[in-house]
């Protein structure tokens, strides 16, 4: 059974004045489920500080151990400041930043080569769904995104129905459980056993109220939560519905 995993990702939030949730939310983290926080680069060394063993990652990272990339954070400087894996891939840097599937498959073998564990994202636009074309898309991204040596104790998927991010909008269970189990299948003709050793997390819109019914749908095995995991208050209730269902 594979363990529940509850990533947050803070995006563009997060000043010092942020670290008593960090630190609330560290100290509420039960045992029976992992938890993170993906908080901004300017953050990390503090947030290690307050997080105690609540694992702190980043939200990118550049592929290239060093050079002329103003502006860019490597693998190697991420590990120095502490934080122990890292998203890549997220549908907002797809979009606003045009990264590639080639991008995001160089990101998560630079990521692993320093040590780091990697959330590596996937999913579709409401454009792509309404055209019957999701479950084509994802696969598609995860074939092309996908690092060699993919296994399960370093690497995670995350799928984002991208028209739910920050929407308030979530597929049914039923297309949940449908894409997850695609995602599955294809990661299986990929690296075979290993398949079952990598944690799919369901990322769009997740809170409260909704994230024991999505988190009970098959093959999820966890979620990637945004607005929700800036306060302890919301981020919490999520990672105690994913205790619930290992307990």
């Amino acid at each position: 059974m594979r363990r529940k995993l509850v990533a947050g990702n803070w995006k563009m939030h997060g000043l010092k004045a942020d670290l008593g949730e960090v630190r609330a939310i560290a100290a509420a983290v039960p045992a029976e489920v992992d938890s993170a926080l993906c908080v901004p680069f300017t953050l990390i060394a503090a947030a290690v500080d307050a997080a105690g063993a609540l694992p702190i990652g980043a939200q990118d990272v550049h592929e290239a151990a060093k050079g002329a990339h103003t502006g860019c954070i490597s693998a190697a400087m991420l590990a120095e400041a502490g934080a122990t894996l890292t998203l890549v891939g997220h549908s907002e840097r797809r979009a606003d930043q045009g990264e590639t599937d080639a991008q995001v498959k160089a990101k998560a073998k630079a990521a692993h080569a320093a040590g780091l564990e990697v959330i590596l994202c996937i999913g579709e636009t409401l454009e792509e769904r309404d055209a019957g074309r999701a479950e084509a898309v994802v696969t598609g991204q995860l074939a092309a995104s996908l690092p060699e040596g993919a296994a399960g104790h370093w690497l995670a998927l995350a799928y984002e129905p991208v028209w739910a991010i920050g929407t308030g909008r979530t597929p049914t269970e039923d297309d949940v459980t449908a894409i997850h189990g695609a995602i599955r299948a294809r990661l299986r003709e990929l690296i075979g056993e290993e398949a079952e050793k990598v944690r799919i997390l369901y990322g769009g819109s997740v809170n409260g109220a909704n994230a024991a019914s999505l988190l009970a749908c098959g093959d999820v095995d966890g979620a990637l939560v945004g607005g929700a995991s800036l306060t302890a208050d919301k981020f919490v209730p999520i990672i105690e519905a994913a205790a619930s269902l290992s307990r």
